[in-house]
């Protein structure tokens, strides 16, 4: 069998690629030899640092990468809304061939790029000539770097056989749980300690060498602008300002506005943009307000054949204007579709050559941007719209075009999303120099043989524009801070609090008898809070996307899983309920709108999972004001579920859209286990609030549905969907073994409510999907799949996963409803791990621990840096939210249980005969609980303020 190169894998078929990865040594071949020892913390060196990207910014404040090297990376801190932690997804949305992907980065998982050129060095008079990290002939050479994350913490070791230094690098934002205010600096900190191991005195110089970030992306359209500095003794500041502009008296040129719902002039190719424009209000429904401000738009999401969203994007074309004198400064396009330079975009050409382009942002709703052309007046061009991409995102929208002489790219120059500061300080003082754009901010000190010095590098950001998630938004930080240096000198101001407390914290977490690897796994995807995933708005609003740049609105379904931030930040989690959840996403008959703005109906298993999320919030409280306050909402929105509920058996049976993106029919297990919780969650509401009547009635349901569960859903093994015969059209598992098949006993395990089915079928149940669901190798099943085809992949051939479903007992060719043309049934074949780590939280609770650490160690494996970025889970998109409920898992493992208001915390962990030491965290502070003595203590390292 010939041996295949890892590049020469991922580009060609799934056969050659399970081919080729059966013959390498997998990540699984060097996990610990018992899932649940100790072990040691995993430490990475030589090729495991390829992929490395920790997030090390602030929560909320856009996404910073430190490599496995310890240098910066990714700095998408410019508010440019990608889709993807630097890079796109693949080319197809499902498929079954490697490069049909749409796996976003994790087929292709990103190398180190940067906006902008930036690197430090240590430099010495003993001249060595480079680090091994990014050679440039300029620093010390340290032939041995050693990474170890611990999230918020990096920690780097660099040495060198031969050298006469070594040096340690810790990297980290302030994270602090519990204040999330603390934690959301838009800042990242770098303390190095360098050590002289020789027997003379070496002369060093710490250099973090950059240039002006500031407006990064809109320097290729603009020449408005000025960049400007300010150099202080303790580092410097760089930015941009406004030139001075002469006023112009010429009025603007509406070029084309398609009033006509004709393209006239304009010359099509292919088949992307039919006949004529699209009237906005036949577009599909799916595709959200455009803010077109125009009865027509030209849009290449070509639907007018019947075409459904994937086919939608898969049109290529041109469209070409007439050609035109360049009479003013600027051309106005608005805007939308799909991020893709070169491929989904609108050009300038003038003799043959594309001299200006705009692309999409990967949304439909459409924005004013701007093209410099004040160089290019008095000569001819013209303009030509592409779309050649036939990926997700595979379209073009185009409104009215305006020539003027300004621009209207969201106006002023202190508009652009990339408008702001950057700056970089030293702790204890700086030399800073420019040369050639570049500047040099420097430490420069002597070591004694024996001596060891540590210099802490701050590096601050400041670009308010938040245009990426909505028009108009700045960042929160932008109102609490006025600059980037303002950020810094808080820092330097707070500095031995904030370094002190995050180390505090890291050493409190990992201060545990439980697996290093397991601790890593489950508190990694916490660094989604300092990734462009999470945002939050100067009014205070706090709002997620489902991952980077994908899909709008703080899902209900999708943020249901997430268990991280409302144990280490429940006043964020508070927030969504009381001002998004029950606030405006909140309609008088109790419907929550799943997605706020952005998507006005409702997904039942976001409007069951709010009601059980707002008692786990309760929970997290210090007192009862948070549940008297929202009560009567709470209790209405647990009446829409019941009155969904048209028999009143517990069971609901009509329309139940959810997040696998379409309507199931009839009764399934998933939707009423989480139906089922919620009523389980109003039970114990309402009798806190002293509702007996309602609280009766919610038991009473909840006894009748967990019943019914069992006697009409469960066929011996585990748990089914009966699907609706009136609806032979839509999706569904009918006898499938489905990963979310008791997602409602999770919920239930989480925060202490009775059992939804009894324990014997409940354990079964996780028995029957790890028998049937689980594979070492994904290959196994995805080669021999029919019925359901396509996918992503999220696990590749030659890695172990849980598949979301199949089918032991037949009925995988009737899971895509009639005609078989239902594309969300692919999903079935995936390996999501944000699914996956609720499964295995709930094994773990029904007592299957091998089985539900096996499952967390499949992800663990799949994410070893090797491989790809291992803080970096993917699923639609690049840093998932739904990834958050690994959470889940340490609490199942731990069994923890949290009543702030009472203030109670427990645990009953499910390994070591029942004996563990762990962190906890709870309204009053956090701290570690220890039972292993057979008396519970819990102290408290740090108390809430």
């Amino acid at each position: 069998m010939e041996k295949v190169s890892r590049r020469k894998v991922l580009q060609g078929a799934v056969a050659v690629a399970a081919t080729a990865l059966m013959e390498m040594p997998s990540a699984a071949q060097t996990r610990p030899a018992s899932l649940t020892a100790r072990g040691a913390p995993e430490r990475y060196t030589g090729n495991d640092l390829n992929y490395i990207g920790m997030p090390v910014g602030g929560c909320f404040a856009g996404t910073v990468y430190l490599g496995g090297d310890g240098q910066l990376w990714n700095w998408d801190i410019f508010n440019q809304g990608q889709l993807g932690a630097v890079s796109k997804p693949g080319v197809v949305f499902m498929g079954d061939n490697l490069n049909e992907s749409g796996g976003a980065n994790y087929v292709r998982p990103s190398h180190q790029i940067s906006p902008f050129k930036q690197r430090y060095d240590l430099h010495t008079n003993n001249g060595a000539t480079e680090n091994r990290a990014i050679p440039t002939g300029l620093g010390v050479k340290f032939g041995d770097v050693t990474f170890r994350g611990e999230y918020p913490v990096a920690k780097i070791e660099y040495r060198q056989a031969d050298a006469d230094l070594e040096m340690d690098l810790e990297a980290f934002s302030p994270f602090i749980p519990l204040d999330i205010d603390s934690s959301s600096h838009p800042a990242t900190t770098l303390t190095f300690r360098v050590r002289n191991t020789g027997k003379a005195a070496a002369e060093c110089s710490l250099r973090y060498r950059f240039e002006n970030p500031a407006l990064v992306y809109s320097r290729k359209t603009r020449d408005d602008f000025e960049l400007v500095e300010s150099i202080t003794s303790q580092g410097v500041e760089v930015g941009a300002r406004p030139k001075s502009a002469t006023p112009s008296n010429r009025v603007d040129q509406t070029f084309e506005d398609w009033s006509t719902g004709q393209y006239g002039d304009w010359k099509t190719t292919g088949t992307a943009f039919g006949n004529s424009p699209r009237k906005v209000s036949e577009l599909p429904g799916y595709m959200g307000n455009l803010e077109a401000g125009t009865t027509y738009v030209v849009n290449t999401h070509e639907t007018r054949g019947g075409e459904n969203v994937v086919q939608g994007d898969s049109h290529k074309g041109t469209l070409r204007s007439k050609t035109f004198t360049i009479e003013r400064d600027w051309i106005n396009v608005r805007v939308g579709g799909g991020n893709h330079p070169g491929q989904t975009c609108i050009n300038l050409v003038i003799d043959g050559k594309v001299v200006r382009t705009l692309t999409g942002h990967d949304e439909n709703r459409m924005m004013w941007k701007s093209m410099a052309t004040k160089p290019f007046q008095g000569s001819e061009g013209y303009l030509e719209v592409v779309d050649s991409f036939d990926g997700p995102w595979g379209q073009i929208g185009i409104g009215e075009i305006i020539f003027s002489d300004a621009p209207r790219s969201g106006g002023q120059l202190d508009s652009l999303p990339d408008f702001g500061n950057f700056a970089v300080q030293v702790l204890d003082g700086a030399k800073v120099t420019k040369d050639r754009g570049f500047y040099t901010v420097a430490s420069d000190f002597s070591l004694r043989p024996g001596e060891e010095q540590e210099v802490t590098f701050l590096i601050g950001w400041w670009f308010p524009n938040n245009n990426r998630s909505m028009p108009g938004k700045r960042n929160w930080y932008a109102n609490k801070w006025t600059s980037a240096s303002n950020v810094l000198d808080e820092i330097r101001k707070n500095w031995p609090r904030l370094r002190d407390t995050t180390r505090l914290w890291n050493k409190t977490w990992y201060d545990s008898t439980l697996p290093f690897w397991f601790l890593d796994r489950t508190f990694i995807n916490t660094s989604t809070l300092a990734t462009t995933t999470c945002n939050r708005f100067d009014e205070g609003r706090f709002y997620f996307m489902e991952g980077i740049g994908c899909c709008a609105g703080t899902c209900t379904h999708v943020w249901g899983y997430a268990q991280a931030i409302a144990r280490i930040f429940p006043e964020v989690e508070r927030y969504l309920r009381e001002s998004v959840d029950y606030g405006f996403a909140f309609r008088p008959n109790g419907a929550i709108d799943y997605r706020g703005e952005f998507g006005q109906s409702v997904a039942h298993d976001g409007q069951a999972s709010c009601v059980m999320r707002f008692y786990r919030e309760h929970l997290m409280s210090k007192d009862d004001r948070f549940l008297k306050a929202n009560w009567s909402k709470v209790k209405k929105s647990l009446e829409f579920l019941i009155n969904e509920d048209k028999d009143k058996d517990g069971i609901l049976e009509g329309p139940q859209y959810n997040t696998l993106d379409a309507a199931w029919y009839g009764p399934m297990a998933w939707i009423s286990s989480l139906y089922i919780g919620a009523l389980r969650a109003g039970e114990k509401m309402a009798t806190l609030m002293g509702d007996g009547t309602f609280a009766d009635q919610c038991r009473t349901l909840a006894e009748s549905g967990s019943k019914k569960l069992v006697s009409d859903l469960y066929n011996g093994e585990y748990f089914i969907h009966k699907p609706d015969p009136a609806h032979p059209e839509a999706n569904n598992t009918n006898d499938g073994c489905h990963i979310d098949q008791l997602y409602g006993q999770f919920w239930a395990a989480q925060i202490g409510l009775p059992r939804i089915v009894p324990a014997k079928e409940g354990k079964s149940a996780m028995a029957a999907l790890f028998k049937h669901n689980f594979y070492a190798d994904i290959w196994d099943y995805r080669s021999k799949v029919r019925g359901v085809r396509g996918g992503r992949w999220y696990a590749i051939p030659g890695e172990g996963g849980l598949i979301m479903c199949t089918f032991p007992r037949g009925g995988s060719e009737t899971a895509t409803g009639r005609g078989g043309d239902a594309w969300a049934a692919a999903y079935f074949n995936e390996c999501m791990s944000g699914f996956e780590h609720q499964a295995a939280a709930n094994m773990i609770s029904e007592g299957l621990v091998k089985e539900g650490l096996t499952v967390i160690r499949a992800i663990h494996d799949r994410y070893q840096p090797n491989l790809r970025n291992p803080y970096n889970e993917v699923e639609c998109s690049d840093h998932y939210g739904r990834a958050m409920a690994s959470f889940g898992a340490y609490m199942s493992l731990t069994g923890m249980f949290i009543d702030s208001p009472n203030k109670v915390v427990t645990i009953s962990p499910k390994t070591n005969a029942g004996k563990a030491k762990c962190a906890f965290v709870d309204a009053h502070g956090w701290g570690t609980i220890d039972n292993r003595s057979g008396t519970t203590v819990r102290e408290y390292a740090y108390r809430a303020s």
